[in-house]
């Protein structure tokens, strides 16, 4: 498939057009859907992407909900669904089949342009990604999820960029998978991983001190270290503990290269933190590992608020294009809040927003800022 000009509708919802705008900024657009048969296509790309971002925002919880909400909601009707409907079938059969490629092209282009326009927050501590994963209730159809406890799960997995508050990728597994083979794929050079205990993994600190990549992890208590060098520590800090060590035993699981070991005391509890950061003080570490907090908040507030969970699709293919919606629809979001109201998203201005797309008046035809302007085209992903 080739690319092309991706014209966006012309909404005259002022509210959901301005949260949509970062979708209007490029050249080109992602590949054009082609039908499989001789039928038109009753659902373009354009079409399933609307209507996904509509069903995160307003908080559907199911497939045929949303469908309902595109036959009977005056708002959905007018500026979500296609112009001549769209049959049960063919909604997911366009879920289950189509549009996945589409959907990345346009997460990886927007996640870009989140970097522009969201403040660096921590600009002296470098590139911090916090990565994480998040199981997924499955149902007995999804043969190729992982069995627990006679629980069907999937499990995603993602790298979120802490000095600006947005994930930036995302992967899919049967839910049986930890997160460390994903660390080396997600991060790039120079960048710094913060991970809890689930990551550490010796051979791993020595693979990516050695690829140039660094990482702030979280170890057991009870892990042998050898102490190489030990370096001062500050009268009174919460910092016990500051030292160049080797962590494991030798011969059985102890890295070539020494790394930098920071214990710490919060409110009676201890904390070991591993790092190739020799750069930082003790208390940026610290700061570090307090900042991975906000990929829990954000696990919390994309399954509540934006109901990803609720899935509409069984299928690999269908549950990973709900996810990209819906991180797509997070990262609108935290646009849209920083460029109207100057702070990160909450569930205050979500509400606001969706108060305001269903009570205010239409853009009126006449209006001179939709005069004369030309198509917009959807942000295109370069390689």
């Amino acid at each position: 498939m080739t690319p092309h000009p991706f014209a966006s509708r012309k909404l005259t919802a002022r509210s959901y057009k301005r949260l949509c705008s970062p979708l209007c900024l490029s050249l080109t657009g992602p590949p054009k859907l082609t039908s499989r048969g001789n039928r038109p296509l009753q659902m373009e790309f354009e079409d399933q992407l609307h209507a996904l971002i509509f069903f995160h925002l307003q908080e559907h919880t199911s497939g045929r909900h949303l469908l309902q909400s595109l036959e009977e909601d005056a708002f959905a009707r007018e500026h979500i669904a296609p112009k001549r409907g769209i049959a049960t079938s063919s909604f997911f059969e366009a879920m289950n089949e189509r549009g996945l490629e589409q959907f990345l092209l346009v997460f990886e282009a927007l996640q870009r342009q989140a970097t522009q326009v969201l403040p660096d927050k921590h600009p002296e501590l470098g590139s911090l990604v916090a990565i994480d994963g998040s199981l997924i209730d499955a149902v007995l159809s999804m043969d190729w999820a992982d069995y627990r406890k006679g629980a069907q799960k999937t499990k995603t997995h993602i790298g979120f960029d802490l000095n600006r508050g947005v994930p930036r990728t995302i992967f899919l597994t049967s839910g049986k998978d930890g997160e460390r083979p994903f660390v080396d794929r997600i991060l790039a050079l120079g960048e710094t991983a913060v991970s809890d205990q689930g990551s550490q993994s010796h051979h791993d600190f020595d693979q990516l001190q050695a690829a140039g990549k660094h990482f702030v992890t979280r170890i057991k208590e009870n892990t042998v270290k050898t102490c190489l060098e030990s370096y001062p520590v500050a009268p009174g800090s919460i910092v016990f503990s500051d030292a160049k060590v080797l962590l494991g035993r030798e011969g059985v699981n102890q890295p070539y290269t020494p790394l930098r070991l920071v214990g710490y005391t919060v409110e009676g509890k201890s904390y070991w933190i591993a790092t190739s950061r020799f750069d930082l003080t003790v208390e940026q570490i610290a700061l570090i590992y307090k900042l991975r907090w906000q990929i829990e908040t954000f696990f919390a507030w994309w399954k509540r608020r934006l109901k990803v969970y609720h899935l509409i699709s069984r299928s690999r293919h269908g549950l990973m294009s709900q996810m990209l919606a819906g991180l797509i629809t997070s990262i609108l979001l935290a646009i849209y809040c920083q460029e109207q109201h100057g702070e990160p998203v909450s569930i205050h201005r979500v509400r606001q927003l969706r108060n305001q797309i269903f009570n205010e008046p239409p853009i009126e035809r006449s209006d001179p800022t939709t005069q004369g302007q030309s198509k917009l085209k959807i942000i295109h992903a370069s390689s």
